[in-house]
């Protein structure tokens, strides 16, 4: 019998496994999942609350959301046109991955970089191009564009800064990809505010395959209210949300993005932080012996260490999560840890000094 369900599923299935995350999403030092450690302010979730509550909740909301996407596209200053608004940019990324890929169409990911990439296309049965990383984990833009032409891929997504590796790649060099490769060029900048590189937004405006892939569940804290946004020319993305769930993204997160967009100072003072913690951070890493910190453009850093495995289980017992993430290509050894407040940093540090001992 059961062989007998696999016949009627789809074959990529036995590719790919279930989303999991290691350890569990509960412990009193929580640094596993890169959220932001500062939590929207109460007064604040209530002004959102207040406006919510006059919604009618027995109507659909807006096939799109028209009004979350005009208050976005009116914050970076583009055309509305341009802007796509989603349930979280996850979702985005199966509606691009739908619209670009199919059996025998090609994709190439850098690796290693975002696991959800490479599981939907498999699941869209596109053949992937894995193109490595340099040793240190910098992206090899040479290369990326040498195996694009070579395989004629339809489809790149660059991770820009990269998780897990942190890295980033140059808004230079994704033009050059983007232009000589001839591919749709899918920049997903959950990262950007936190990167010592700018944006790579400006290439909409100069080159029609470039897509730009924003999230609001990092920098913006918002990450149990899953708002994300996709930025393209016009033409390309009139082709990009044509597979698109309607009714996906709901008022109440329309409203908190509103909300959240008026009071950017909020994030900016957040980001401030985390790059002040994080410089600290790597620095007090850098004194440890028996573990090596790579400079990061997130809100994360990645160490190698000699057993990751034990690290992360001492950590554990200790009521620290952070990610153990050595089965990725050129990752062995490493962990991942996001920034958090100054007291969860400080008992990490400790944490990290007694297991390594």
């Amino acid at each position: 019998m059961q062989n007998d369900i696999h016949r009627h599923l789809n074959p990529a299935l036995q590719k790919i496994g279930a989303y999991v995350v290691e350890g569990g999403q509960e412990a009193p030092v929580k640094l596993n999942q890169n959220e932001s450690p500062f939590d929207v302010p109460m007064w604040l979730k209530e002004a959102i609350a207040r406006e919510f509550v006059r919604e009618p909740w027995n109507r659909y909301p807006d096939i799109l959301p028209y009004r979350g996407i005009e208050a976005y596209a009116e914050f970076l200053g583009v055309p509305a046109g341009r802007v796509i608004m989603g349930n979280g940019s996850n979702e985005l990324l199966y509606t691009i991955f739908m619209a670009c890929l199919g059996p025998g169409r090609r994709i190439l990911i850098p690796e290693p970089s975002f696991s959800l990439y490479e599981k939907i296309a498999l699941l869209m049965q596109a053949d992937i191009v894995s193109v490595p990383m340099r040793r240190g984990l910098d992206f090899d833009a040479d290369l990326i564009l040498e195996r694009a032409k070579a395989e004629a891929v339809d489809l790149i997504v660059l991770s820009t800064p990269n998780n897990p590796t942190g890295k980033s790649i140059s808004p230079d060099d994704i033009r050059r990809i983007a232009t000589e490769s001839g591919a749709i060029v899918l920049v997903d900048e959950a990262y950007i505010e936190f990167s010592r590189h700018p944006s790579a937004l400006p290439l909409v405006d100069e080159l029609p395959n470039v897509v730009i892939l924003r999230t609001m569940s990092k920098a913006l804290a918002l990450a149990g209210m899953r708002i994300g946004f996709a930025i393209a020319p016009e033409a390309l993305m009139a082709e990009l949300t044509k597979p698109k769930i309607p009714f996906a993204s709901n008022r109440l997160a329309e409203i908190t993005l509103r909300h959240v967009l008026a009071n950017y100072s909020i994030v900016k003072d957040s980001v401030s932080y985390i790059l002040d913690e994080r410089e600290r951070m790597y620095s007090e890493l850098e004194g440890m012996d028996g573990l090596q910190p790579f400079m990061s453009d997130t809100n994360f850093l990645i160490i190698r260490v000699a057993d990751p495995r034990a690290v992360f289980q001492h950590l554990r017992g200790e009521g620290i999560l952070v990610r153990n993430v050595s089965g990725y290509p050129l990752m062995e050894g490493c962990l991942r840890c996001n920034i958090g407040l100054r007291d969860e940093n400080r008992r990490l540090l400790d944490g990290l000094s007694r297991a390594l001992r």
